[in-house]
């Protein structure tokens, strides 16, 4: 578990699972699907339907909860790009819009991140977003990423092609802004 003020980030409990499927998986067109990828189709899942795979982030390493006040109101995780060269990249969800905009996003990736970089051998942890999620991109500049790609027009969303950003830092970038 890592704390800043008022938030918090640890592993998923098993008494998690309903509110993440509520914010996540319950209505066919939730408000963080239009910044999350929004050119991939979001499919609806019932309770039981979902157990399974929540289950299966149940005090695991690579999704974690996120929570405000005491309450879960997201989810960070990380996957491997490429496991053998300790390739990472990170994600986040906040699911209610309510929580956007507070500077919540720059603090949990900032806790994410820290743990990450404590609890792993690794060189860079990265993220990759598109060019529509402004907000997104303004978080990786806030926590000193670099834009490490651009490719153009790649991500087609209501009637408009958007680019693919990838963005990232090394350890030594972020132990030395940490100094």
């Amino acid at each position: 578990m890592y704390k800043d003020q008022n938030l918090i980030i640890r592993p998923i409990e098993e008494t998690d699972l309903h509110r993440i499927w509520e914010l996540e998986f319950k209505e066919e067109k939730p408000e963080w699907k239009k910044w999350n990828a929004p050119y991939y189709p979001h499919e609806t899942k019932t309770f039981d339907e979902f157990l399974p795979i929540g289950r299966g982030w149940v005090n695991q390493p690579d999704v974690w909860a996120v929570c405000v006040d005491g309450i879960l109101v997201g989810t960070v995780s990380y996957y491997w790009e490429h496991e053998p060269s300790k390739w990472l990249e990170i994600g986040i969800l906040f699911y209610e819009g309510g929580k956007w905009g507070k500077g919540l996003g720059t603090r949990t990736l900032k806790l994410w991140v820290d743990h990450l970089f404590n609890t792993m051998p690794l060189v860079r942890v990265g993220f990759t977003t598109w060019s529509g999620n402004e907000r997104m991109i303004r978080v990786g500049e806030k926590l000193g990423m670099q834009l490490e790609a651009r490719i153009r027009k790649v991500r087609y969303y209501e009637g408009n092609y958007y680019d693919s950003i990838r963005m990232g830092i090394l350890r030594e970038e972020w132990e030395m802004q940490k100094a």
